[in-house]
């Protein structure tokens, strides 16, 4: 569901996005800043409690650019959520088991692999729906409802395909999507919604904005999981890689093959793609061998760099045949 264009948005709807440079070399300063936070990873360790302030600002900015409207249109349209929530929950745990099973993974590292499944969908996929040209109301209201069932369906999942179980931290999740990323969007909207006329050509830079502050992300992300990925063997890669590709391919195929247009296909492709991989990783340290946080933890950085490829090509490419947001 595209938003409702502004005197200063592009003909799709889009705000036009200053700092080309900055957002079309969006993988290549991507995976530079992934090279600075391996070999440096004592000084960005340091970071680590910059990241949810820099989320919130980032979804404080895309709040801005979107109106009550676009989220009353997915409210009056539960099959869709309904839809990205089956793709999500019922691909990724059984895409993860399926590649530790193929390529004979350790169990501790199957136990990995599902927990990444079984997690719900990450903020950074919101941050990269808005640069990708995605539908943003709806990437937000996936990541929040996915959020909220994964109290339940995260530690049924690990059970499910792994026999293992884990206590998934629900006060801490619920706390964390309201404050960096329900708090921050509904500030944006309010704004958006009374002195909108005024942000004028802010808007055309919340793109940039939202560029630097995933790559500082990618950074302290690599910096923090450092020492783990020196551990990691090339099974295991080409695991994580499969898992995250395989789950933007069939999320976004899937949303075709059920009529959803190419906007709310990327949309789907992404939040079925992009994990809470943090949270994956957090949960298998606590209740499992060390060996089952690295799939988290090569998923946190792979998805951040295939998603910000993936955002670079689409974000050059304005989607066609977009369905009405009346259209049930």
């Amino acid at each position: 569901m595209a938003t409702q264009p502004s005197r200063d948005t592009s003909v799709d709807g889009h705000p036009p996005i200053q700092g080309a440079i900055l957002t079309r070399l969006f993988p290549l300063w991507a995976l530079l800043v992934g090279l600075i936070g391996f070999i440096a990873p004592e000084t960005l360790s340091d970071w680590r409690a910059a990241v949810m302030p820099l989320l919130g600002v980032v979804m404080f900015g895309m709040g801005a650019t979107l109106h009550p409207a676009d989220f009353l249109a997915i409210a009056r349209r539960p099959a869709l959520i309904g839809l990205g929530l089956c793709l999500q929950f019922g691909l990724m745990p059984l895409i993860g088991w399926s590649l530790a099973q193929a390529l004979a993974l350790s169990p501790e590292l199957l136990v990995g692999m599902v927990l990444v499944g079984a997690a719900p969908g990450g903020t950074a996929s919101n941050v990269i729906c808005y640069l990708a040209r995605g539908d943003v109301a709806l990437s937000i209201s996936l990541t929040a409802a996915s959020t909220l069932l994964a109290v339940v369906l995260t530690p049924w999942l690990t059970w499910v395909y792994a026999d293992a179980w884990v206590t998934v931290p629900v006060g801490e999740m619920l706390k964390s999507i309201a404050l960096v990323v329900l708090l921050p969007v509904i500030a944006g909207v309010v704004i958006n919604r009374f002195v909108g006329h005024w942000l004028g050509r802010v808007r055309s830079w919340m793109p940039s904005v939202s560029v630097l502050a995933i790559l500082v992300i990618i950074a302290i992300v690599v910096a923090l999981n450092a020492g783990r990925l020196a551990t990691v063997g090339l099974g295991l890669v080409v695991a994580v890689m499969l898992h995250n590709g395989l789950g933007l391919t069939l999320g976004y195929w899937g949303a075709r093959a059920f009529g959803q247009d190419a906007v709310r296909a990327r949309t789907l492709a992404i939040e079925v793609g992009m994990q809470n991989s943090g949270l994956a990783a957090a949960l298998a340290l606590k209740s499992f061998p060390v060996a089952a946080a690295l799939p988290g933890a090569l998923f946190s950085v792979w998805h951040n760099l295939s998603g910000a490829m993936l955002a670079a090509w689409w974000s050059r490419r304005a989607p066609t045949n977009v369905q009405s947001p009346a259209r049930p």
